[in-house]
């Protein structure tokens, strides 16, 4: 198994994506050459694993881009799942804007 290090350039991967707008994008990591990118996984939609940490980060997301770091999650939901919880409030158990790409990993790879 390889890991991944801090500034060595990650394999290259292609994901459908929710944009931050609602859209939905075919997201490539060429798309942000020249940039640093985070990019955090968290385990399934509609739980309660992580939604404090990815609005957290979305909330400081023009923190990270004026420093020209680009911010993407992935989990292995769909891309359709990752909208529909968007689309829910916050009060209701979901996330409300999210102000960065959320990448849809269905094959695990």
């Amino acid at each position: 198994m390889s890991c991944c290090l801090v500034q060595q350039p990650a394999p290259a991967f292609e994901a459908q994506a929710v944009m931050p707008d609602g859209s939905f994008k075919q997201v490539k990591l060429e798309d942000y050459k020249g940039k640093y990118v985070v990019l955090f996984f968290y385990p399934l939609d509609f739980t309660f694993v992580c939604p404090t940490e990815i609005i957290a980060f979305s909330d400081a997301v023009s923190e990270f881009e004026s420093r020209g770091v680009q911010l993407l999650s992935c989990s292995i939901d769909s891309h359709f799942t990752h909208l529909a919880w968007r689309e829910r409030p916050r009060e209701q158990g979901g996330l409300g804007d999210i102000k960065y790409p959320m990448l849809a990993d269905l094959n695990k790879k």
